[in-house]
Order: C-alpha cells, then sequence, then structure tokens
C-alpha cells in the first residue's frame, strides 16, 4: 500500500490498535494525524513526533463532544492541507446481564461506540468531500451480528455503529466518498492477556494485523469497496 502525498487522520490514537494504524500509515508514506484525549498520552506514546513533519498530535479530543472532533479536523486541515483518510479506533466495552444492566450503561456505550463514529464522521466529510473523496473506516464487532450473553448493551451500540457505516456509504457514494467497518475477532493486547490468562493467544488477531485491513479499506485497492462490514479474525 502506497498513501504518498496522502493525509490520515486517526481517531483513538493512543489505543494499542490506533497507535498500530499510525505506525503503518506513516510507514505507507502517509501524513498522519494521531488523534487523542491528552498530550502526555500522545507524547508517550509517539515520543518521535517532535522531530517527524509527516505526524501531527492533535490533543483534546474527546469524541463523545461533536465540537472536538470538528476542531480536530480544522487544525489537521490547517496543518496539512487536506483530508483523505479516517481510521477511527475509538470505542468501549462492557459485560453485563440484560436483566442487571440499567439505560446509563445503555446509553453510555451507545455514546462510546456510535456516538463517537458519527461525530468524526459528519466532521470530517467536508474535508473528505473537498480533497474529491476520500474514506472512513470504523471498528464494528462481531457481536453485533450474534450478540452472546451480557453483551448486550454492547453489541446493540456496535449494531448501531453498522447501520451508520450502511447509512453514511449509500448517502457519500456520488461524492466518492467511501465508509466502511472492520469487524476483529479477540485483539492480543496486554490487557485482553491479562483478563484471559488461560485463553488460546493462537487465535488472536494482531491489531499491526487489523490496521493492515483498515489501511487497505482505506487505499485505491478498495475504491470499490463502501458499505462493508469486513470480519477480521484470522491470525495476526
Amino acid at each position: 500500500m502506497n498513501f504518498t502525498n496522502k493525509v490520515i487522520a486517526v481517531g483513538g490514537a493512543t489505543g494499542n490498535l490506533g497507535a498500530a494504524c499510525v505506525t503503518k500509515a506513516l510507514k505507507a508514506g502517509a501524513r498522519v494525524a494521531a488523534l487523542g484525549r491528552a498530550q502526555s498520552s500522545l507524547a508517550r506514546t509517539f515520543p518521535d513526533a517532535p522531530g517527524n513533519d509527516a505526524l501531527l498530535l492533535v490533543d483534546g479530543v474527546d469524541l463523545v463532544d461533536p465540537a472536538t472532533a470538528a476542531d480536530a479536523i480544522s487544525r489537521i486541515v490547517d496543518r496539512f492541507g487536506r483530508l483523505d483518510a479516517v481510521l477511527n479506533t475509538v470505542g468501549g466495552f462492557a459485560m453485563t446481564p440484560v436483566e442487571e444492566s440499567d439505560t446509563g450503561e445503555w446509553e453510555k456505550l451507545h455514546a462510546m461506540n456510535c456516538g463517537t463514529a458519527l461525530a468524526l464522521t459528519r466532521a470530517a466529510i467536508p474535508a473528505l468531500r473537498t480533497a474529491g473523496g476520500g474514506a472512513i473506516v470504523h471498528v464494528g464487532a462481531l457481536a453485533a451480528l450474534d450478540a452472546p450473553a451480557k453483551l448486550g448493551a454492547y453489541a446493540a451500540s456496535k449494531a448501531a455503529l453498522h447501520r451508520l457505516v450502511e447509512a453514511a456509504a449509500a448517502e457519500l457514494r456520488a461524492d466518492e466518498i467511501r465508509v466502511n467497518a472492520v469487524l476483529p475477532g479477540t485483539i492480543d493486547t496486554p490487557q485482553n492477556r491479562k483478563a484471559m490468562p488461560k485463553a488460546d493467544t493462537s487465535k488472536w488477531v494482531s491489531p499491526a494485523a487489523i490496521a493492515d485491513a483498515m489501511l487497505m479499506l482505506a487505499g485505491s485497492e478498495a475504491r470499490a469497496v463502501t458499505g462493508a462490514l469486513i470480519p477480521v479474525t484470522g491470525r495476526g
């Protein structure tokens, strides 16, 4: 994949998957904006940023607040002059039986998983349209296709994200803005290894492998793909 002269924004850049997306995009020749809440976390995740003109750290971004999404896109365009793709890895997770859950938990997960995606999608559309088209890639969930026990609120929030992807793809097709989502299996992260110490991690998928899939969807190789929900479950 070659993203020379392209500008990519990565939401949730300080997480395991977000950081992998930033690293992969830079190696592919892109100029990258890494979005995160705290400057300290961004600086710790990307210590070489001060000497890298191709990497912009955009702090103060809480995508639950649509205003910060719009401000982030404005800062990216001011720095790089354009925007070609958005890779959004922001989201939340919780496990609670339906009977024991409360409305607040459902609303919180909806805001974290669908609301953040909506905010970043809406903020990015004008810049992508000005660039002549582009791509938005979100992270969905296999649980949203067939919800297991205790994941009702999480699955519902990701299902809402899936419908957002499909609707936005249909609406933006004429602008040549493609909208897709990857649906990862269990991601091989230190946090998941700690939470599931007895699991067979050989069946998990690495953040790097998911980042590859997201970049593929953002690139010209996937120019005919939009509105797709693509499982990414193989060994990474």
